[in-house]
């Protein structure tokens, strides 16, 4: 008995590979902007995108339209990540620098400065008074919101470093195990405390290749990780193991754990593919043949997912693609 997910229509609007998505938590309360229904997506055409998915189109294939184009970034941008209100988003770029923005004015508060490369990775602290960034100058950097950087962590400063572009930096939700963990290209992943000073606790090693991208469950014990070998990896992050492995079947960009079911995504250059972490098996696998709806720019290309994020709720899985889409997955019944 699997689950069955199908294209509920698609966000239009990015001219480039959609390189990641990011989704405000369930917000109650009177908030300025209505964050339930805002979504953010970044994209190799210098922009970040605000999404409004309440608007109403005459395209029964449109699940929503683009409210606004945070623009100022001159080259790719290649994350983007919302802060806990909703209020505030952080995006990383080619161009060498991070921006935070004012998402109810959709302007640039800050621009931060530093990195000697290519910023490939930006995350807030669960009390979204930190910042973490990793970048193609082999370097970590940990910054304040006004943009100070309090603390580079490269061959300089550091004894066991990483020694090639870190691709992936987060921070672990679980306040009683307060880390960073960043995964690179040198095939490693490192586990940082964080509590008083920036110290390397953990290297795990395992993958063959280079890594794109890691996550960390929304409880903080797991952290997942894929790149290269087209390997998912499980890693247990108090207990600092590796604990199992299962096979993406293409080169992963992407992965995102479900906030409400077992299970996780992984977006590969042929589409993407979601697990159960019970049975440790492929729960479905998502291409342009998997749904009439897929609408395809070219029949003759699948194109490759770049970016993947869950719904807060869990039920909807937006799927950002190199055609410029993203596509919006919605969990059905079930298929016997």
């Amino acid at each position: 008995r699997t689950m069955s997910l199908s294209v509920r229509g698609a966000l239009e609007g990015h001219n480039g590979w959609v390189t990641s998505i990011a989704v405000p938590e369930q917000v109650t309360g009177n908030d300025l902007l209505n964050v339930n229904n805002t979504i953010l997506s970044s994209a190799r055409d210098r922009t970040v995108m605000q999404w409004d998915l309440g608007a109403r189109s005459d395209d029964p294939f449109e699940y929503g339209r683009a409210s606004r184009g945070l623009r100022g970034h001159s080259h790719h941008v290649e994350d983007v990540t919302i802060s806990r209100d909703g209020q505030f988003a952080l995006s990383a770029s080619w161009d060498r620098t991070l921006r935070l923005w004012d998402l109810n004015y959709g302007r640039t508060e800050k621009t931060f400065t530093g990195h000697k490369g290519d910023v490939l990775s930006v995350a807030f602290s669960p009390d979204n008074r930190q910042i973490v960034s990793g970048s193609r100058d082999k370097s970590i950097r940990l910054w304040n919101t006004v943009g100070e950087c309090k603390c580079v962590i490269d061959e300089s400063t550091y004894q066991f470093p990483h020694t090639d572009w870190v691709s992936s930096v987060q921070f672990s939700p679980n306040p009683h195990n307060p880390v960073v963990v960043s995964g690179s290209w040198d095939k490693t992943i490192k586990i940082w405390t964080i509590t008083k000073s920036f110290n390397l606790q953990a290297t795990l090693i395992g993958h063959t290749g280079y890594i794109n991208n890691i996550t960390i469950s929304p409880d903080g014990s797991l952290c997942a990780s894929g790149g290269k070998d087209g390997t998912v990896m499980l890693w247990d992050l108090n207990e600092e193991k590796h604990l199992y492995s299962m096979d993406g079947g293409d080169i992963i960009n992407s992965l995102s754990f479900s906030p409400n079911r077992f299970w996780l995504a992984a977006g590969t250059d042929s589409g993407v593919r979601i697990f159960d972490l019970q049975s440790k098996r492929v729960e479905t696998t998502l291409d342009k043949n998997s749904d009439v709806e897929f609408h395809p720019t070219d029949d003759h290309i699948n194109p490759g997912c770049t970016s993947l994020q869950w719904s807060s709720d869990g039920n909807v899985l937006y799927a950002g693609y190199t055609d410029g889409l993203i596509r919006v997955w919605a969990v059905g019944g079930s298929n016997f």
